[in-house]
């Protein structure tokens, strides 16, 4: 478990509008020479072959895990992990697919969605702040309610996702959080790397 929360120490998350014209595995690697432990592809705009690329050619490239979101067809296709949103397929199916000790991460919105990601090996909580990136999220938790849900996590490592700040990390691991997720904080920058390197958190 603990070797799991080291991979989600910072996470990258990506996005159609904000990777634009730019080199999807070019950029992610740019963010992990910054720090970045983990890559969630979530590309909304994909189609599945598209993605399947995608998957492939940044699991080949970075050292770091790759975890597609939404789709775990592709991510077993690829040879990744995968992460579930509220509307995706129940994690107790996906894990009867997934043979090879993938990880099988969760969203967690609120105390209501907990019971939904019971059986996920983690869970990515928020939104912490209002999210610029997507809108369909929930009202914010704070450090407060990302606290409450953390609680109710039976030790799985969770990570903060939604609007997070610099400057939200050391609340967030002292709320007992693992680590954070980060889309515009990092993707938005003209410095890719020096932006990841903002949201370094330490290793225990």
């Amino acid at each position: 478990m603990q070797n799991l929360a080291n991979h989600l120490r910072l996470m990258l998350v990506t996005d159609d509008l904000l990777l634009g014209e730019h080199d999807p595995v070019a950029v992610c690697q740019a963010a992990e020479r910054g720090g970045v432990t983990a890559v969630q592809l979530r590309l909304k705009q994909a189609s599945p072959r598209a993605l399947l690329d995608v998957a492939r050619r940044l699991r080949s490239a970075l050292r770091v895990p790759v975890i597609v979101n939404d789709r775990p067809d592709v991510a077993r296709a690829a040879g990744c992990w995968v992460h579930l949103g509220p509307d995706d397929v129940p994690v107790s199916v996906v894990r009867s697919l997934f043979t090879q000790g993938e990880v099988i991460g969760a969203s967690v919105g609120s105390i209501e969605e907990v019971g939904r990601g019971a059986e996920a090996d983690y869970w990515g909580v928020g939104p912490l702040n209002a999210s610029a990136t997507k809108l369909d999220a929930g009202p914010s938790l704070g450090i407060a309610g990302f606290r409450q849900i953390v609680a109710q996590a039976g030790g799985r490592p969770c990570i903060a996702i939604g609007g997070v700040r610099p400057e939200d990390v050391r609340p967030v691991l002292e709320a007992g959080g693992a680590g954070v997720a980060v889309v515009s904080g990092i993707l938005a920058s003209a410095d890719i790397e020096g932006a990841a390197k903002k949201y370094r958190v330490p290793s225990t």
